[in-house]
């Protein structure tokens, strides 16, 4: 009887082991840089992980674009049901700061990719908190995109090698009673991403932790070399930009470019699939962007990343997880598809698609230190909000004479300080 009672109970053990055995774990998943193309092709990753893990299942939450980030910090905030989270640049700060994000430094110790991580990946996960609270998935870094059949068209055979040469050749293309210009200006939008990269480049030893300040502490817009580079950009609008290109987007960018306007584009790699389909290789390329005085380009570098919320409870298999789409393979086939730069060395290194053709333009842009200055916009600073529409508003002003270059940069400084 004894051993009946036993064996009765050692099979109910066993059977308990085989019941939560087949229990599904479900990992909430929520993205922020949605779009119906890139959210289809997390799906596809997301499918390829439950077939090799039939024990797990990842729901994908996926808000509209213009509402994701402040759901995301709602659901935080609320500690809602949460696994896996996609972290912005612009948002990793304040998850950190308010201890909504797990340190993963313990998991990346254990996770053989992290040893090709490209170093520009590697200071983006610690940007926040100085340690790894997210693994970044893709960069957007800016290059100079180049309508060759239109230089060959008015005969320029050389492409620019400073930023001056740059003008000087937009300013050679541009006739506008053709409707010919030579530069496709950002004007809405966030178009400091653009003119920054312009302005900045004639300046010396520029703060790379904050992009509004020098080395020494002072602002950039109290340096006599900002002011200068303030007005050659307006230069390039008044002289070799169409006027209503103020008011241009993104998208009346990529008219732009596509119909021949402007053969001049500084733009994010995610450019690159639209331009293929819209355009074709053979009439456009991709080089770096051409320094200043400087002898240097100061980029910032856009980017989101996925993380683990301190409260999941699930962390090991939310890990594991990360690591699969965070794996070279995974992130390299996701960023064909979506446009952006990949995040290990053997991308660049191993894959054609990355390390030939357009790509070698951010392939040398992230490898020669000594001509490309990566920086950082000041996120954490509780006037940068607010920045983006004051800098488009004197930017507006000044392009349409109606303030000085002297007051627009008053008024930035001012702003900041």
């Amino acid at each position: 009887m004894k051993r009946m009672v036993l064996a009765i109970a050692a099979l109910s053990v066993l059977c308990g082991g085989c019941s939560k055995k087949s229990e599904k774990l479900t990992l909430n998943f929520m993205e922020v840089m949605t779009s119906p193309a890139r959210t289809e092709v997390l799906k596809g990753i997301i499918a390829e992980y439950q077939t090799a893990h039939p024990e797990i299942t990842i729901n994908l939450i996926s808000p509209p674009y213009e509402q994701a980030d402040s759901r995301l910090t709602m659901s935080l905030n609320a500690e809602e049901s949460l696994d896996i989270v996609e972290v912005r640049d612009l948002t990793a700060s304040q998850y950190v700061v308010n201890k909504k994000l797990e340190d993963l430094s313990s998991y990346m110790q254990k996770w053989e990719e992290s040893k090709t991580l490209l170093s520009i990946t590697q200071k983006a996960a610690s940007a926040a908190g100085n340690k790894p609270y997210l693994i970044p998935q893709f960069f957007y870094i800016k290059a100079l995109f180049v309508r060759t059949d239109i230089l060959a068209k008015y005969g320029v055979t050389e492409m620019p090698k400073t930023l001056d040469e740059l003008y000087r050749i937009c300013k050679t293309l541009t006739v506008s009673s053709q409707n010919q210009y030579g530069w496709t200006l950002r004007g809405k939008g966030n178009p400091y991403k653009t003119s920054d990269v312009l302005i900045l480049s004639d300046l010396h030893n520029i703060d790379t932790e904050n992009f509004y300040k020098m080395k020494d502490g002072s602002l950039v817009y109290d340096h006599p070399e900002f002011l200068e580079g303030l007005k050659k950009y307006i230069d390039l609008y008044k002289t070799a930009s169409p006027s209503d290109a103020i008011n241009w987007g993104f998208n009346e960018q990529i008219n732009a470019f596509v119909s021949g306007i402007t053969p001049f584009l500084l733009q994010d790699p995610d450019t690159v699939p639209l331009l293929d389909e819209q355009l074709g290789r053979e009439k456009y390329t991709v080089i770096p962007v051409p320094p200043g005085k400087s002898g240097t380009v100061y980029l910032d570098y856009g980017f989101a990343g996925f993380g683990i919320p301190s409260y999941s409870k699930n962390k090991s298999a939310a890990w594991d997880f990360i690591a699969f789409i965070s794996s070279n393979k995974q992130n390299a086939e996701f960023c064909k598809k979506y446009g952006a730069l990949p995040v290990h060395t053997t991308a660049f290194e191993e894959d054609p698609y990355f390390n030939s053709g357009l790509y070698q333009a951010w392939a040398i842009t992230m490898n020669d230190p000594e001509h490309f200055t990566f920086i950082k916009y000041p996120y954490s600073s509780a006037k940068f909000p607010g920045w983006g529409q004051v800098q488009e508003q004197y930017m507006h002003s000044v392009l349409l004479e109606q303030i000085l270059p002297e007051q627009a940069v008053a008024g930035w400084s001012a702003y900041w300080k």
